[in-house]
C-alpha cells in the first residue's frame, strides 16, 4: 500500500512571495522522498519477511524451543550445576578422616564427605614396608613401618582420589576413592578437575607404552650380556654385594626402560659354588623405594633375612647351599610381581657333585618384558594379566639373534637355564641337536651313555625353575635354540649358536 503524506495545514495568513516558494519547495522534496520510499517498499517488505522467517526458523531450532513455540531467554538457558549455586552443605565444618595403610591395602578405601568440608587425615602404616597416601598422587613423604602422620587436605569440593604413590602399590590396590557430596556436578568436575585416574603413579595405556620394533637393529656400539657361566672358584665362602639401583636400561634397540636391578644387570649377577659352601650377601638398597632379596637356595627365616629395607639400609643375607641346582633368586617386596617384571631376579648355581667337564658352559636367563612408557618402569597391569610385549633371554629382545653365541665343531656344550618369569614357562630347545644329558629339579633326567640309550629334546620348566642340558653340534653352521613355546618364541625368545 503506498504511504501518502500528511495533508498540509493551511497556513492561518496567505503566504507571502517567498513564503509560498519556501512551501511548494518543500512539497517538492517531500513528494520526491515519498515516491522513492514507495520505489523501494516491495525489497524492504521481502527483506523483513525472510529476516523474520530465518528469525522464527533459529529459535524454534534453538533448544529453548519445544512443541513448535517459542521459549523465554530463562527456558532456553542450560540448568545450572548442582553445586553451581547453591550453598555448599560443609561449608565451615571440619572433618577428620582415620586412614589404616597395610602392605597393599588402605582401610577405609571409600571415604564420602560434605562439599567445602575442611578435611584433615590421620594415616598409620601396618604393614612391613614403607607407603605414602597422596591426594591426587601428589608426592607426599615415605610413612615408614609403624610410623603415623596427619596431613591436611583442605576444603574438597569434588570427587577425587588418593594413593600410594610407591610404584606398583596403587595398581596392587593401594587406592581410596573420596566422594564428595553436594559439590561440582560431574560435568563441572570433568572440564575442570584433574583425572585422577591418569596422573597415577605407573597409570599407563597402551598409546603411552614403548613399542618394540623387531625388524630394528641395535646401534653402533651395543655389546650383548656375557652368557657365559662363572667358573666355580673352590672357596667355600662366597661373599658379595648386591647394590640395589633402579635405572634406565636398553631392554630392545631404541627401547628404553627404568629397570630396577642387582649390581646394575637385569638379570642380576649368577653366583656359583658348591653343596656345602656357604654365601654371605650384602644387599645395599640405593634405590627409591624398600627392596629385598629372597634366595631359592637358601633355608632360612623370610621375615628376617628376606625383610624389605627401605633406601640407604645394608642388610646380610647368609645361607649354607644344601642342595645342588640351579636355583632362583628375586626381590621379594610387595607386590613382588612388580619388582620381578621390572627385572629384579637372577640365578645362584651349586654344582652337583662330580660334575662333567665340557668345552663350552652358558647361563640363560628366560623372561618377559611387559613395556611402560619409553623410560619408565613396565605396566603393571599388563603383567597381572599376562600380557608381555616380549619373552628375552637374559634381558634384552632377539640379542643373541643380533650377536650370536659362537661355538666350535663338535664342542660339547652345558647351557644352565633359569626361568626367571615373573608368569610365562619354558620347553628349552636347541634345533638341530639332542640333548644326551639333561638335569632338573635337583637330579639327572637323562644321563650321557644311558643303557637305554634315551636323548631329550626339551627342557621344560615352569617359572623359577631350573635346569641344565649338554649337548654337542658337530656339523658348522646356524643352530638356533628357543622356548618352543611357538608365542614365546615369536615375541623374542630365540638365539642362535654359530658353530664354525
Amino acid at each position: 500500500m503506498p504511504i501518502t503524506p500528511p495533508p498540509d495545514h493551511p497556513a492561518p495568513d496567505r503566504p507571502s512571495g517567498r513564503t509560498a516558494r519556501t512551501a511548494r519547495t518543500a512539497r517538492t522534496a517531500r513528494g520526491r522522498w515519498v515516491a522513492a520510499l514507495n520505489g523501494f517498499l516491495p525489497a524492504i517488505s521481502a527483506a523483513l519477511a525472510l529476516g523474520l522467517i530465518v528469525g522464527l526458523l533459529m529459535v524454534s531450532a534453538s533448544p529453548g524451543h519445544e512443541n513448535g513455540t517459542l521459549a523465554s531467554a530463562a527456558d532456553a538457558a542450560p540448568a545450572a550445576s548442582a553445586g553451581g549455586g547453591a550453598a555448599l552443605p560443609g561449608k565451615g565444618k571440619k572433618v577428620t578422616l582415620d586412614f589404616e595403610e597395610g602392605d597393599m591395602y588402605i582401610k577405609p578405601n571409600k571415604v564420602t564427605v560434605p562439599a567445602g568440608a575442611d578435611v584433615t587425615v590421620n594415616v598409620v602404616n601396618k604393614g612391613s614396608q614403607a607407603h605414602t597416601l597422596s591426594l591426587l598422587g601428589k608426592t607426599s613423604n615415605q610413612l615408614q613401618p609403624g610410623k603415623s602422620e596427619t596431613q591436611h587436605w583442605g576444603v574438597l569440593t569434588q570427587s577425587t582420589q588418593a594413593w600410594c604413590v610407591i610404584p606398583g602399590h596403587k595398581e596392587a590396590g593401594m587406592l581410596v576413592e573420596v566422594t564428595v557430596t553436594g559439590g561440582e556436578s560431574a560435568s563441572t568436575a570433568a572440564a575442570g578437575g584433574t583425572d585422577a585416574a591418569a596422573t597415577g603413579a605407573g597409570a599407563t595405556g597402551d598409546s603411552a607404552n614403548a613399542k618394540i620394533d623387531p625388524a630394528a637393529k641395535p646401534a653402533a656400539g651395543w655389546k650383548p650380556h656375557d652368557p657365559t657361566a662363572p667358573a666355580n672358584d673352590g672357596k667355600d665362602v662366597h661373599e658379595v654385594t648386591f647394590t640395589v639401583t633402579e635405572q634406565e636400561t636398553e631392554v630392545a634397540p631404541g627401547v628404553k626402560q627404568t629397570r630396577w636391578t642387582y649390581n646394575g644387570t637385569a638379570p642380576g649377577p649368577t653366583l656359583r659354588g658348591n653343596v656345602g659352601d656357604t654365601f654371605r650377601i650384602k644387599l645395599v638398597n640405593k634405590g627409591s623405594m624398600g627392596h629385598s632379596v629372597d634366595f631359592h637356595a637358601s633355608k632360612v627365616a623370610p621375615n628376617v633375612q628376606m625383610r624389605t629395607i627401605k633406601p640407604g639400609e645394608t642388610l646380610v643375607y647368609e645361607f649354607k647351599a644344601q642342595f645342588a641346582g640351579i636355583f632362583t633368586y628375586h626381590c621379594g617386596s610387595d607386590p613382588m610381581i612388580y619388582h620381578m617384571g621390572n627385572g629384579m631376579h637372577g640365578a645362584v648355581i651349586i654344582d652337583p657333585p662330580k660334575l662333567d667337564k665340557v668345552d663350552k658352559e652358558l647361563v640363560l636367563v628366560q623372561s618377559e618384558l611387559y613395556l611402560g612408557p619409553q623410560g619408565k618402569p613396565g605396566d603393571m597391569k599388563k603383567m597381572l594379566a599376562g600380557e608381555y610385549d616380549a619373552v628375552v633371554f637374559n634381558g634384552y629382545h632377539n640379542q643373541y639373534v643380533h650377536a650370536p653365541i659362537k661355538v666350535k665343531p663338535g664342542d660339547r656344550v652345558r647351557v644352565w637355564v633359569d626361568d626367571g618369569g615373573p608368569n610365562e614357562n619354558i620347553a628349552f630347545h636347541v634345533v638341530g641337536t639332542i640333548f644326551d644329558t639333561v638335569w632338573k629339579d635337583g637330579a639327572y633326567r637323562v644321563r650321557k651313555d644311558n643303557a637305554d640309550k634315551g636323548g631329550a629334546q626339551v627342557l621344560d620348566l615352569q617359572p623359577t625353575q631350573g635346569g641344565f642340558v649338554e649337548f654337542t653340534l658337530p656339523d658348522a653352521g646356524t643352530y638356533p635354540f628357543l622356548g618352543h613355546k611357538m608365542q614365546n618364541m615369536a615375541a623374542g625368545g630365540v638365539g642362535v649358536f654359530q658353530v664354525g
